[in-house]
């Protein structure tokens, strides 16, 4: 006799989701100064950071949030602004929002995320390219020899992000074949790329058996599609919060020190709440944007789950309360796990501070002009301790700018007479050079206040608006 079995739908298990799923809604109206969006769903793990990514991704500032999940529900809310301090008024950014956060997670057979094609802020790399991301001690001149070992291997450099904290240097690179201006798929060749940036890295991620250079396809591995939470990830393997802390050359500056260096610090300080079984991180810095996605980035990539959060910003300065759980739903037990949290928070925050003479230039997609304009800093005694190499196509309706971050090897001043010299030797590309006096932490529009009147303010606010029920 046949036995009948009861009858399963696979799609069981998404069924809350597609029922109960991202709600996104953006509001212009209630906030005189900002927008306001919201989302309501289901907690769906991971949503969080997507919808901080997503946001800053559109190059808008957070400015406050608040964050709540209780009995499997979560409700975000974020003010948010331009990099200008207004609100966001372009409709194609508000509906592309909505999109991309409520978008529904559609795997493949290779377990793989489908990416929505919507409008995004940053440069858009082809899927006709090869991505490499690269891990090591830093030293100077070090993006020089990387730069310089991709263009003799023939490879053109699409776009790249390198950052330097500590002693450590990551960087996630797109390349594309020099003469064709496709990806690289020879594994041959490939494998060759990879043995000589490891030789000029010198060492491996952990010491042990991870290569310190990985290449992949785009579009075969989307662990590698965000470059910033890579780069993160890269640091957090190098462990750069282990690592000593490289003083600033700030001597020349004419504002007090003292008081600069305590307001630039980040705070963490971590308490329990054992009656509701949370641990709770506050931190404290000065504000700037992506600020709350590095944070939210490091939790989750630390196996952390927020359950409540509060985020505000007051003048420069900005506080932000979470309470976490970790994802096995226990708290943090022993002081040694407490100390991790609070020095890689920190360290997630000061990596992406640039130091130096900042560099705007126009590559316009010259090969070769990248290992040239390195090697020409080398030469000078200048290293780079920061790179965002745009891709070769057009965003927001013009052209990017590649942006370097130089400082002198032995730590004194820039010398602006080097770089006048060498503004005439890349004639005819557009070359800019801004001496910016204080490392770049906040692009924030409302001026300077006192830290004093700052800490006042936020903390009244904080008591005052404050929704967690615990």
């Amino acid at each position: 006799m046949a036995v009948c079995l009861p009858y399963f739908d696979p799609e069981y298990e998404n069924l809350n989701e597609e029922i109960y799923g991202p709600r996104v809604s953006v509001d212009n109206e209630s906030c005189e100064k900002c927008t306001v969006v919201k989302v309501d769903s289901i907690n769906i793990q991971g949503l969080l950071l997507k919808a901080v990514q997503v946001i800053t991704d559109m190059d808008l500032f957070i400015t406050k949030s608040y964050i709540s999940s209780d009995a499997g529900w979560l409700m975000d809310v974020f003010h948010v602004k331009d990099l200008l301090g207004n609100k966001v008024n372009d409709r194609k950014i508000l509906r592309s929002i909505q999109q991309a956060i409520g978008q529904k997670q559609e795997n493949n057979k290779q377990g793989e995320t489908k990416k929505l094609d919507t409008y995004t802020s940053g440069s858009e790399v082809s899927i006709d390219c090869t991505a490499i991301e690269m891990i090591g001690t830093n030293r100077p001149g070090l993006f020089s020899e990387i730069s310089a070992a991709l263009a003799e291997q023939r490879c053109h450099v699409v776009e790249a992000h390198a950052w330097s904290n500590n002693d450590c240097l990551a960087c996630v690179a797109y390349i594309s074949d020099e003469f064709t201006s496709t990806s690289i798929d020879d594994p041959s060749r490939l494998s060759t790329i990879e043995d000589r940036l490891s030789n000029i890295l010198g060492d491996s991620i952990d010491g042990h058996d991870s290569t310190s250079v990985r290449t992949c396809s785009l579009g075969c591995d989307n662990s590698m599609g965000h470059a910033e939470r890579r780069l993160h990830q890269l640091m957090f393997q190098k462990r750069d919060f282990e690592c000593p802390r490289n003083p600033l050359n700030l001597s020349s500056l004419s504002v007090n020190m003292d008081d600069y260096q305590k307001r630039r610090k980040a705070f963490v300080s971590i308490d329990r709440c054992k009656e509701k079984g949370y641990t709770v991180v506050n931190v404290e810095c000065l504000d700037r944007p992506k600020l709350m996605f590095d944070t939210v980035c490091t939790l989750t990539d630390m196996q952390y789950v927020v359950f409540h959060a509060s985020i505000s910003s007051c003048g420069n300065y900005a506080r932000q309360e979470y309470f976490i759980r970790n994802k096995d739903g226990s708290s943090l037990i022993s002081e040694l796990e407490v100390q991790r949290v609070a020095k890689c928070l920190e360290a997630a925050i000061e990596r992406r501070v640039c130091q130096g003479i900042r560099i705007e230039i126009d590559l316009q997609n010259n090969v070769g002009v990248l290992p040239y304009l390195t090697r020409c800093l080398r030469e000078h005694s200048l290293t780079v301790t920061h790179a965002d190499i745009a891709a070769d196509i057009a965003t927001h309706g013009g052209k990017t700018k590649s942006v370097l971050y130089i400082e002198d090897i032995s730590g004194k001043k820039v010398d602006m007479g080097v770089m006048e010299l060498m503004q005439k030797e890349m004639e005819p590309l557009a070359f800019q050079v801004k001496n910016d006096t204080l490392p770049q932490t906040c692009t924030s529009t409302d001026g300077d206040r006192s830290s004093i009147i700052s800490l006042i303010k936020s903390s009244l606010e904080r008591i005052s608006q404050s929704f967690i029920s615990i």
